[in-house]
């Protein structure tokens, strides 16, 4: 299955290029890309850039120019302290972006247009390591602490992140399948965040959640390449 992997913000992009230092790094108008090859399977590997705008322009070129099957996005996000722990990895099903203000119209009629319910029959009942499967909610700012109570109680949420309400709502668009993980690197209560101020903790903790997500993009490959061949008890 023709593979691309986004990788979104800049700082889990150097924790790419620090992981595998002898890719060919190539450029587009977005971010730069490699070709990279894991256990066999070849994935084109696109720094996707930080945001909204970012992240659904560079999904839609990836989509133009390299004809995934199936879009992969890796990164990170931050958790609401109480609700989750550092470290999960979430498997993104519904996205919600919700730093959309309308004040003419209906504004819940609003977030519901930039909200995706992701088709994820390409997975396998089983799921090849451990996950949380759920929603994450996106905006173009990192979680700002008086909204959390509000976030929690109109959307459920447990974390937050800048970018995979425009990729899951790209994909879906276009009618490709669209893996999206993204591990929680730091918690954020109502009154602050523990890596506001201290990037130097961000920046490790990112190092630790790309890493593992990078150790297990080839499970995800392999229990997807199943399915399609039609064994869905993975």
């Amino acid at each position: 299955m023709k593979t691309v992997t986004i990788i979104s913000a800049n700082a889990e992009w150097r924790v790419m290029k620090e992981l595998y230092p002898h890719l060919e790094i190539q450029n587009s108008p977005y971010g730069e890309f490699a070709e990279h090859t894991f256990d066999a399977q070849p994935v084109i590997l696109f720094h996707g850039g930080w945001g909204k705008i970012s992240a659904a322009a560079s999904t839609q070129y990836v989509i133009d120019h390299f004809q995934p099957e199936l879009i992969v996005n890796l990164g990170t996000c931050g958790g609401f302290e109480g609700s989750i722990e550092r470290g999960t990895i979430i498997l993104v099903e519904n996205t919600i972006v919700y730093d959309i203000i309308e004040q003419m119209s209906d504004p819940d009629e609003a977030i519901e247009y930039y909200s995706t319910e992701m088709d994820m029959s390409f997975l396998p009942r089983i799921l090849p390591v451990p996950v949380l499967r759920g929603l994450l909610v996106s905006a173009d700012r990192d979680i700002v602490s008086t909204d959390i109570p509000a976030l929690i109680e109109n959307y459920n949420a447990v974390a937050a992140d800048w970018e995979s309400g425009a990729i899951a709502w790209v994909a879906k668009k276009n009618a490709i399948k669209c893996l999206i993980l993204r591990g929680v690197t730091d918690l954020v209560n109502p009154q602050t965040g523990e890596a506001y101020g201290n990037y130097d903790l961000f920046s490790q903790r990112t190092k630790e959640v790309m890493r593992k997500l990078f150790d297990q993009l080839p499970k995800w490959q392999d229990a997807i390449e199943s399915v399609a061949r039609g064994y869905r008890g993975y």
